[in-house]
């Protein structure tokens, strides 16, 4: 008995006249289903009061059904226009109109919104429209990735939306919180400078207080800040700065006291509470550290960069540090020479005077951590910032009289007691791995990344490898905590360089660190450390 086999059928090359005709139908129709959706969405928003002309099943199922048409509609466009055999003018059709915005806002966006302010009639239609707008989208991310980005965002819009509705089931929702985190940091990842992503982190933190202050901050000073922030962020200040604090009974008192004290800054409300939350907060902090160990670490780095956030004003225009650092973000001379003029002589706002005593009373116990290794990341943090404006005059001139320096230079020495490695640091080169050809950021450069006062630090390519999936991001290896450590003495080594001595100062015969007499501590020439764990 013979065995056949059967051919492989032949295909035949769509030409470009045929791909553009396509498209063109295809968009045609897609324009007419879309102007359907937008049709009927703004007619049920519009209606005041939706109890007295509810939505029946029917409708909500034809609803569905139209708007359904229109993500197939969309997909067809894209699988069209992005086709191998497309053409660049093709290819740029979907940019130009911006489709992927369309498609989200007209084809999901609005009627979830519709859907939310029917709840909880709508919650059954809701859940169904989330998961088929989730496996559209999911499957535009496998097979459209011109547009990657866009879809890794949506995707997490809609994981919080399905979290947002899910009441009953605790572990249902933490799921899908945890899915919308992910989808959100892949994001960030991607786009790192863009301040949304991280202001839709900070919501996804709760209850973590610590972390979503740290996320708010992050949003409102990248490149592409959040604007929107500066009113959602008192959604976590205004609650802990009230009289009822019954429902933060969950909150450690030192994390409460910490995010009160950076409301009553941002805010201006409760001035005459802010000593109470600092003394909260500085005075159980060094027996805290000691105990949490290396649970430390990640609250550290994000206590470290919070405080920096506050120190230029959390992108405050009228902020003269801020000021600096974005006149030496511009190049300007003009801009340059605007920013000093503006500070001579000028007394800083009480906001800057806060926002340093709160960042110096933090290093004087932090820094006075003796061999504690957990408190390395605070350090590594806090110095990127320096490094940053350690060449702006019109920065320091408010920075550099309080922050303890000679604190700094114990703890570097303290890293370099058993390190030898000298040339590894002694550089204006950043130190990069010596034996991996794949750059291995720190889990704090993940936390720094896209933040303005880093943008000299690190190298073009330190976050290259996209494959690095969040739970590894967190993991460190013993060789990880030296790199940490050669990183720190690096910077340590490049602020005394560009401060030319005048602040820190490191002798390269003896490879230790000092301060300029200027800065020592009047009353102890050896600060007393605290021994750590």
């Amino acid at each position: 008995m013979s065995i056949g086999f059967l051919k492989q059928p032949e295909t035949r090359a769509i030409s470009q006249e045929q791909l553009v005709t396509e498209v063109k139908g295809i968009y045609a129709g897609l324009f007419m289903v879309e102007s359907k959706c937008i049709e009927v969405d703004n007619a049920q928003n519009a209606e005041t009061d939706p109890a007295n002309k509810p939505i029946k099943h029917e409708q909500w199922q034809a609803l569905i059904a139209l708007h359904r048409t229109l993500l197939h509609e969309h997909q067809d466009f894209f699988l069209a226009s992005q086709h191998p055999s497309a053409s660049p003018a093709l290819r740029r059709l979907a940019a130009m109109y911006a489709m992927p915005a369309r498609m989200w806002r007209h084809g999901i966006h609005s009627f979830l919104e519709l859907l939310r302010h029917r709840l909880p009639g709508s919650l059954e239609h809701m859940l169904t429209f989330i998961y088929l707008a989730y496996s559209m989208m999911a499957l535009l991310y496998e097979t459209v990735p011109a547009f990657e980005e866009t879809w890794i965002e949506c995707l997490g819009d809609l994981s919080r939306y399905r979290m947002a509705i899910e009441e009953g089931n605790l572990r249902d929702r933490e799921i899908w919180t945890g899915v919308s985190r992910d989808w959100y940091s892949k994001a960030s990842n991607k786009s790192p400078t863009t301040g949304r992503l991280y202001h839709h982190l900070a919501i996804l933190s709760r209850p973590n207080a610590v972390q979503q202050l740290y996320y708010y901050a992050k949003s409102l000073y990248v490149a592409i800040p959040f604007g929107s922030a500066r009113d959602s962020i008192m959604t976590l200040f205004d609650p802990v700065l009230g009289p009822d604090l019954s429902r933060h009974s969950r909150l450690h008192h030192m994390d409460l006291a910490f995010v009160q004290t950076h409301g009553v800054m941002f805010s201006g409300k409760s001035q005459d509470k802010l000593e109470h939350y600092m003394e909260n907060f500085l005075k159980p902090l060094d027996n805290h550290i000691q105990v949490s160990g290396y649970q430390w670490r990640e609250p550290g780095y994000h206590i470290a960069i919070a405080n920096c956030c506050a120190i230029i004003g959390w992108g405050n225009e009228k902020n003269p540090v801020y000021r600096a650092i974005k006149a030496k973000g511009s190049g300007s001379d003009e801009s340059r020479d605007q920013t000093m003029t503006g500070t001579e002589g000028a007394e800083p706002d009480l906001q800057l005077v806060t926002a340093l005593r709160l960042a110096n009373s933090t290093h004087d116990v932090v820094f006075r951590q003796k061999d504690d290794l957990n408190v390395v990341p605070y350090l590594h943090a806090t110095l990127a910032f320096v490094y940053h404006i350690i060449s702006l005059p019109e920065a320091m001139v408010h920075f550099a009289p309080e922050f303890p320096w000679q604190l700094v230079s114990y703890q570097l020495n303290s890293l370099l007691r058993d390190y030898s490695a000298y040339d590894r640091f002694e550089s204006n080169q950043f130190p990069r791995p010596e034996d991996e050809e794949v750059p291995r950021p720190l889990p704090e450069d993940f936390a720094m990344r896209g933040l303005l006062w880093v943008e000299k630090y690190f190298p073009s390519d330190w976050f290259s490898e996209d494959k690095i999936i969040d739970d590894e991001k967190y993991f460190e290896s013993a060789s990880l905590f030296d790199e940490r450590i050669t990183r720190v003495l690096y910077l340590g080594y490049r602020i005394a360089m560009e401060g030319e001595g005048k602040l820190l100062q490191y002798d390269s015969k003896t490879h230790q660190f000092r301060v300029h007499p200027q800065y020592e501590l009047e009353s102890e020439r050896e600060p007393q450390m605290r021994e750590g764990m």
